[in-house]
């Protein structure tokens, strides 16, 4: 079995985001990448960038991360279509990761809400290594398919793309289980995990599982340290509380966010918060939601569950944190070519992130 993969080139691109990062030379692409997409802000495209490079791009991150997936013997590269989301920034890097270290071509279609971050990272890469392979999806077909997009969006892919191998994913969000005994330290990353890209990420929390007699002003106290993630998210705060109030609605004020008690998906600017009276409640809506949840935040003792992780590192995945649990490496490794749609069943779960 072969086990050399292209990891040098990502190895160099983490150092190089690093040092633009360090001195400045960033500032231009992240300032246009803002004015492309509102919803972005500085600090979240900087820290976005940061994230990558600290938690996908590290040397050791990568060797550990590869080590898993011997090479078949007579590899054969193929062109893999990947059509990447916009919701955050670069928040298809994962999937380019993957492609490009295997050797195939990547034929990708950024968001076009993350065109600019997207293409600067290729631009960087080709830089470092020309023998990479990035070209427009619009002009070939590819042999394989990666795409992430709305629940919507996953029909048009399905039938656009016929009769080839295709991983699709839809919509997700993020849950997390609080006993009433977490520290401040805890709690602070969970408004990480809560407030960072305003909310717009699956793997961003927006509902709380707290105890029955849980004071939730301690909880709301912690969380408004944070700070308004994004004029998006207080504007949504502000229709939600003129809402609430209109219909006569109980909450709980933190100044930017609604804590609301109920079974409603959560809008923005509010986390839904759902009081249980033993611990395997909120086990059990997990595991009847599981298609609908990215990853669940909880302490280890707290809940058992393939894609749980600790307060604060919901934003911080690993290569190895597939999204929706299917393991895109395998994917793109596989031999077989016949055509098949994988969208996580839950049986095919990655039992690593988060």
């Amino acid at each position: 079995m072969e086990t050399n993969y292209r990891i040098e080139p990502f190895v160099r691109l983490g150092e190089t985001l690093e040092a633009r990062l360090r001195d400045g030379s960033a500032e231009a692409v992240i300032a246009k990448s803002t004015e492309q997409n509102p919803l972005f802000t500085p600090e979240a495209v900087s820290g976005a960038i940061r994230a990558i490079c600290e938690d996908m791009l590290r040397r050791e991150t990568l060797e550990r991360w590869i080590g898993r997936y011997p090479r078949p013997q007579g590899f054969v590269p193929r062109k893999i279509g990947l059509v990447t989301a916009g919701n955050l920034p670069l928040v298809g890097f994962s999937d380019l990761l993957c492609v490009l270290v295997c050797g195939h071509t990547c034929l990708l279609k950024p968001s076009s809400k993350d065109r600019v971050l997207t293409r600067y990272v290729v631009s960087l890469l080709r830089e470092i290594d020309p023998t990479l392979v990035v070209r427009p999806l619009d002009d070939e077909c590819p042999d394989r398919l990666i795409a992430t997009g709305s629940d919507t969006t996953r029909l048009h892919f399905e039938s656009a793309y016929p009769g080839i191998p295709k991983l699709l994913r839809g919509s997700r969000g993020s849950v997390a289980v609080l006993q009433g005994d977490e520290s401040i330290r805890e709690l602070e990353g969970l408004a990480d995990d809560i407030f960072l890209y305003s909310g717009m990420g699956c793997r961003s929390v927006g509902r709380l599982f707290v105890p029955r007699d849980h004071d939730l002003c301690r909880l709301r106290d912690i969380l408004a340290r944070h700070g308004c993630p994004s004029p998006n998210y207080r504007n949504g705060y502000r229709q939600r509380r003129a809402l609430c109030l209109m219909q006569g609605l109980p909450f709980t004020d933190g100044g930017f966010f609604l804590l609301c008690e109920g079974s409603d998906d959560p809008p923005a600017g509010t986390i839904a918060c759902t009081r249980y009276d033993r611990p395997d409640e909120a086990k059990r809506w997990i595991d009847d939601n599981d298609s609908r949840l990215q990853c669940i935040v909880a302490a280890a003792h707290t809940l058992r569950h393939p894609r749980r992780v600790d307060f604060g590192r919901a934003q911080h995945p690993s290569p190895e944190d597939y999204p929706d649990g299917v393991d895109v490496m395998a994917f793109l490794l596989r031999e077989d070519d016949r055509p098949s749609e994988r969208t996580a069943p839950a049986t095919e779960r990655n039992p690593n992130r988060p």
